[in-house]
């Protein structure tokens, strides 16, 4: 595939980017020792809640399942949630996984950009990695990397009703003919996903109508995540595949959504 320089948008939809790595299970990594994690990111992040575990999900490119349930002697941990101050940052930990969150709260809340969030990852990622080794619980085995990018597009901003969804999405055109006998419809429920260059995992996309959480306005909840590995796991291979994920993110956010909602909406620039 030949190289493209990336769209650039002065104003983009995106409300939250994720990224994150699942690991072989550490089974050293007890309750207890999630409070002392929390002491090393606690001024930043001092709130603390608890939420269920995530169930990864392995790409994979033959029969097997791509969710895998690990099974293990020691009970499963909750995932935990470090929330930073001003509520923008998560950082999310299990005894398999690790992640960090970008989101918008406020509506003044300006999207980072890619090097800001993935500078915050790879330095609370090797925080918890020093803590590891300072405890000797055991070390990072990458089995999975993942990014997600969720755009939020409020009604009004290209659409005005659901069968509108292809002004904004052409690939989603719902067909509005007057010889039609189903009306326009409740729900939009879309995904699809591509490859990765040298299966290095896929690029999944996601729209579907939801509701805002702050005031209910009625939204195009558009979602973009890659998730896989390269066949080299070190971690000059991670920031690399980070880099190859953020940039198909981009050119399939630009691939999927109209030229006139680019332009008009959200400033794109190149």
């Amino acid at each position: 595939m030949i190289a493209q320089e990336l769209p650039e948008y002065e104003n983009p939809p995106v409300t939250e980017v994720v990224c994150g790595v699942f690991f072989k299970p550490i089974q050293s990594l007890l309750a207890p020792y999630l409070g002392l994690l929390w002491e090393k990111f606690k001024s930043d992040y001092p709130l603390c809640r608890e939420v269920a575990p995530l169930v990864p999900t392995i790409e994979q490119f033959d029969d097997t399942p791509s969710v895998e349930l690990a099974l293990a002697d020691t009970p499963p941990l909750p995932r935990i949630w470090f929330v930073h101050a001003n509520e923008n940052g998560i950082i999310q930990v299990q005894r398999d996984s690790f992640l960090h969150n970008w989101r918008k709260v406020r509506p003044d809340d300006a999207y980072p950009r890619y090097h800001s969030i993935i500078e915050m990852f790879r330095d609370r990622l090797a925080c918890f990695d020093i803590f590891l080794q300072e405890n000797n619980l055991g070390k990072i085995i990458p089995r999975q990397y993942e990014m997600t990018y969720v755009n939020h597009i409020p009604l009004d901003e290209g659409w005005k009703e659901r069968g509108d969804v292809g002004k904004v999405f052409p690939d989603v055109a719902w067909q509005q003919r007057a010889d039609r006998f189903l009306a326009v419809p409740e729900d939009i429920n879309w995904r699809t996903s591509f490859p990765l260059p040298n299966r290095e995992g896929r690029l999944h996309a996601t729209l579907r109508n939801a509701k805002r959480n702050s005031d209910g306005q009625p939204l195009l909840l558009f979602e973009l995540t890659a998730r896989g590995i390269g066949r080299d796991s070190s971690p000059e291979a991670m920031w690399r595949w980070f880099d190859m994920a953020r940039e198909w993110i981009v050119h399939g956010f630009t691939d999927l959504t109209g030229q006139e909602a680019q332009q008009y909406m959200w400033g794109r620039k190149s």
